[in-house]
C-alpha cells in the first residue's frame, strides 16, 4: 500500500496575497505561509478558487508557488493546482511546479466547452505527463466547472498510476464514499464544501482541503481531532460553529475571500491584501459584518478549543 499520511488532515487553500497596487506579493505570500506552518495544519492548496487562479497570469502563479515552496518545503504538505484553461498552459505550470518539489499537482476539468470524457481524461493525463514524477489530483466542483467526475471518467483516469486523490467539493456527501470505494484503502479523497466536513470525513475522507479554514485552522484541526477520537457529538458541536461563521461571512456584499482577508488583518495582524478584479472588495457596510464574523471565531476558539 502507498504511504497517504502526507495527505491526511487539514489542508487549507491558500488565499492570492497582494500588494498596496494589485500585485501579487512575494513577502506576503511567504508571511501567509510561515502563517499555516505556526498554526500545525498538514498541507496547503496553492492557487486553487481561493488563490484567485483564474485572474492571475501563469508567471504571477508561478512566483507565488515559488515563494510558499521557499517556506514550506519539508513543513507542509504542498498540492499546486495548475490547471489553465488550455492545455499547453497547463502543462507549463505542472512542469514548474514538479521543479520546485512539490507533493503533488491538481486541476479543475477545462471550463467553458462542454468537452466530451475523452477529452478531459486527455487533458488531465496531458497534464499529469508534464510532471511525470508528482502525484496528480482531480479537482471535482461540478456546481463550478460545469461538468461531474463520472465513474466511467474516474475509472479511466485511474490508468493513470499517478493519480492518486480526488478533491471532491460536489455537493452530494455520498460522492466521496463512491470514490473511496472505488479507489481503494490507498486513493485518497479530500472533503471539498468546507459545511460538511465532519459528514465528508465520517463517511470516508481522508482530510479536508477548504477555502474557509485560513481563517479559523484551530476549528477545523478541534473538529477532525474529535471525530478521530470518536467524539462524534462534540466534533458535530464545533461544525456547527464552524458552518454559523461561514453563513455569517457569506451575509456580506463583498467577495467571501475579501471578507476573510480582512478577518485575518483582524485577528492575526496579517494583510495580504484585497481581491483582485472582477472579485469584489469588501463595501464599507460590511466592516460591522466582519467584525461579528471575527469575534464568532474568537469565541468558537475559546469555547472548543
Amino acid at each position: 500500500m502507498k504511504d497517504i499520511s502526507k495527505y491526511q488532515g487539514i489542508i487549507p487553500a491558500f488565499y492570492a496575497c497582494y500588494d498596496e497596487n494589485g500585485n501579487v506579493s512575494v513577502e506576503r505570500t511567504k508571511e501567509l505561509t510561515r502563517y499555516f506552518i505556526k498554526k500545525g495544519v498538514k498541507g496547503v492548496y496553492v492557487c486553487g478558487s481561493s488563490g484567485e487562479c483564474i485572474y492571475q497570469s501563469k508567471e504571477e502563479r508561478k512566483l507565488t508557488l515559488e515563494a510558499v515552496m521557499s517556506e514550506a518545503k519539508g513543513k507542509l504538505t504542498v498540492i499546486a493546482h495548475v490547471a489553465c484553461n488550455n492545455t499547453a498552459d497547463s502543462m507549463e505550470l505542472a512542469a514548474h511546479a514538479e521543479s520546485l518539489g512539490v507533493d503533488a499537482i491538481a486541476s479543475i476539468p477545462p471550463i467553458y466547452f462542454h468537452l466530451p470524457e475523452h477529452a478531459i481524461a486527455q487533458y488531465w493525463n496531458d497534464i499529469s505527463s508534464a510532471a511525470p514524477n508528482t502525484d496528480f489530483v482531480i479537482y471535482n466542483i461540478p456546481q463550478l466547472a460545469g461538468v461531474a467526475l463520472t465513474m466511467p471518467l474516474f475509472k479511466e483516469m485511474r490508468k493513470n498510476p499517478r493519480v492518486v486523490a480526488v478533491k471532491n467539493s460536489s455537493m452530494p456527501v455520498q460522492d466521496i464514499q463512491m470514490f473511496k470505494m472505488e479507489g481503494g484503502p490507498d486513493f485518497v479523497v479530500f472533503n471539498g464544501p468546507d459545511e460538511q466536513f465532519i459528514s465528508g470525513r465520517a463517511i470516508g475522507a481522508d482530510g479536508g482541503i477548504g477555502g474557509t479554514y485560513a481563517v479559523m485552522p484551530e476549528l477545523l484541526l478541534k473538529a477532525d481531532e474529535l471525530l478521530k477520537a470518536g467524539e462524534l457529538q462534540k466534533a458535530c458541536e464545533v461544525q456547527y460553529a464552524i458552518d454559523a461563521i461561514i453563513y455569517a461571512m457569506c451575509a456580506c456584499k463583498g467577495n467571501l475571500y475579501a471578507v476573510m482577508k480582512e478577518i485575518l488583518r483582524i485577528r492575526e495582524n496579517l494583510d495580504i491584501g484585497g481581491v483582485r478584479k472582477p472579485l469584489p472588495n469588501l463595501f464599507p457596510e460590511d466592516m460591522e459584518q466582519v467584525a461579528k464574523c471575527a469575534k464568532m471565531i474568537d469565541e468558537a476558539i475559546a469555547k472548543f478549543c
